[in-house]
Order: structure tokens, then C-alpha cells, then sequence
């Protein structure tokens, strides 16, 4: 008769010691089967740099011709720039490739007269565009044309000529102008209608001055040492007057005068 294999009580404390290894050997196996999942699946920027995908190859004939166009001075002829590149190299094909990639950036490849140049794309001009106050010195006859104006206007050309004693150049009212500090009034009533000058708002704004009776008169020119001492009898400076309007030896500008930008402009011809 076979004998009966012995039988053996296994305690509840060994049992329970032992669940307790196998839990703990698959919760050790799901851990590293999750984590060579985790590293195959790492985002590119988690994983080294030299992991990282490569930049893309460049042709060299590329970046050749980008370094001609930024280096020079003045634009390049497509001839020009084939004598520096291999010979095989389509110049025509490779300007209109790098034209396409400079697009959309802030620096654009243009097409100038036959001629390629980097120039700053038009829609970021307004960005590098600079406006600068360049003083201008006025010259002699200039200022003494000036001064005349303030303190006698309204007066004509002639008029101001016969002050001063010299026959102006045209350039001379053409540089008042310019400032802004005289302006056209009207036309004097004798033969030839010509016109007649007074001083602007411009004028009074630069010199800071409150209203042309501001102007100095006799007594403080002659002590700044802007008048000689030794006057002519008689000699007085007049008192200029604000009133804009026109005297009864005046006409007002005729509409023709607009082409000539004499004419104040028509919102304020009433006021």
C-alpha cells in the first residue's frame, strides 16, 4: 500500500507573509515595466541635447549668398554674386528661394533695380523712422525783413524794400514763409494790387510773446544795443497792431491765390 504523504499545518503568521512577498514583487514588476514606458515615451525636451533632432543642413551655397548680400555696402547684380558661388549653382533659383524665407521676418531680400539688397520690411518702417528739428540760422537781410514785417505789417514787398534801403531776393520772404511766422493778408489797393505780409500765431509762439504790442519799442532797442544812439531826429518805431483785420487799403486774397498757397484756407477765410 503506497504510503500517504505527509501532511503539513502551515501557520495563518506564515500565509499571510507570504501574500504579502508576492504583492510586493509584482507592484515592483509594474513599476519598471511603467517606467521603460515612460522613457520610451519622453517629449524631445525632457531627453539630452544630444538626444534632440538635428537642425537642418543648410546648403552651403545659401548661406554663401546670404553672407554676400548682408556684407555689402551697396546692392548686388545677380552677375556679381554668380563670380563668388560654385558654378553649378542656379543664382536666379536661389535669390527667389532666400527672397521667400526672408518673407515673412523683419529684414526682406528686395529686388532693386536689377540689384538684390537686405532692406527692413515696409511695414516695420514706421518703427526706425526718426524725426529730428534741424536749425536753421537766418541771415541778416532775413531778420531785418522780419523785424520790418512785425512792426509795420501789414506792408508789402516794396514797402519792406524801401525801409530797409535794399532791393530783396526772393529767397528772402521764401525762408519767412517757410518758418511760418508771416503770412499773406491781403492785396493793397493801388496799381498792381500787390500783397500785403503780417506777422502769424508762429511768430508770437516762438519769441514767447503774449501779443505783438510785447515787441520792444525804441527805448529797449536802443538799450540792448540793437539801435545806434545817434538816431535821425524824428526817428520813432511804430506800434504794431493784433487786429486781423483788414485795413480800408486792403482787399482780401482772391480765390486765385489758393494755387499760389496764399490764401489762408477756406474754413478760416471767414473768421
Amino acid at each position: 500500500m503506497a504510503a500517504l504523504a505527509e501532511r503539513r499545518i502551515i501557520p495563518h503568521e506564515e500565509l499571510k507573509a507570504r501574500a504579502e512577498e508576492r504583492s510586493e514583487a509584482q507592484a515592483a514588476a509594474q513599476a519598471q515595466a511603467a517606467a521603460q514606458t515612460e522613457s520610451q515615451a519622453a517629449p524631445a525636451e525632457d531627453q539630452p541635447a544630444e538626444a534632440q533632432a538635428q537642425p537642418e543642413t543648410r546648403p552651403e551655397h545659401m548661406r554663401l549668398l546670404e553672407a554676400m548680400l548682408f556684407a555689402a555696402s551697396a546692392p548686388l547684380d545677380e552677375k556679381t554674386l554668380a563670380s563668388r558661388l560654385p558654378e553649378d549653382v542656379d543664382v536666379k533659383a536661389s535669390l527667389r528661394a532666400l527672397q521667400l524665407e526672408y518673407a515673412p521676418r523683419g529684414v526682406n531680400l528686395v529686388r532693386i533695380n536689377g540689384k538684390w539688397t537686405f532692406r527692413t520690411a515696409a511695414d516695420l518702417s514706421w518703427l526706425l523712422t526718426k524725426e529730428a528739428t534741424v536749425p536753421r540760422k537766418l541771415s541778416r537781410a532775413a531778420v531785418e525783413t522780419l523785424a520790418v514785417i512785425a512792426y509795420h505789417q501789414p506792408v508789402t514787398r516794396a514797402e519792406v524794400e524801401e525801409i530797409r534801403g535794399v532791393v530783396m531776393s526772393k529767397g528772402t520772404f521764401d525762408v519767412l514763409m517757410e518758418t511760418g511766422w508771416i503770412k499773406p493778408r491781403g492785396r493793397r489797393k493801388v496799381p498792381g494790387r500787390p500783397i500785403t505780409y503780417g506777422t502769424s500765431e508762429e511768430f508770437l509762439s516762438h519769441f514767447g510773446l503774449e501779443a505783438l504790442g510785447d515787441l520792444p519799442g525804441l527805448e529797449e532797442l536802443k538799450g540792448s544795443g540793437l539801435l545806434d544812439a545817434r538816431l535821425p531826429p524824428g526817428f520813432a518805431v511804430p506800434m504794431p497792431s493784433d487786429d486781423p483785420a483788414l485795413r480800408e487799403d486792403e482787399d482780401p486774397l482772391e480765390p486765385g491765390d489758393l494755387d499760389l498757397g496764399l490764401a489762408p484756407p477756406p474754413e478760416r477765410a471767414d473768421e
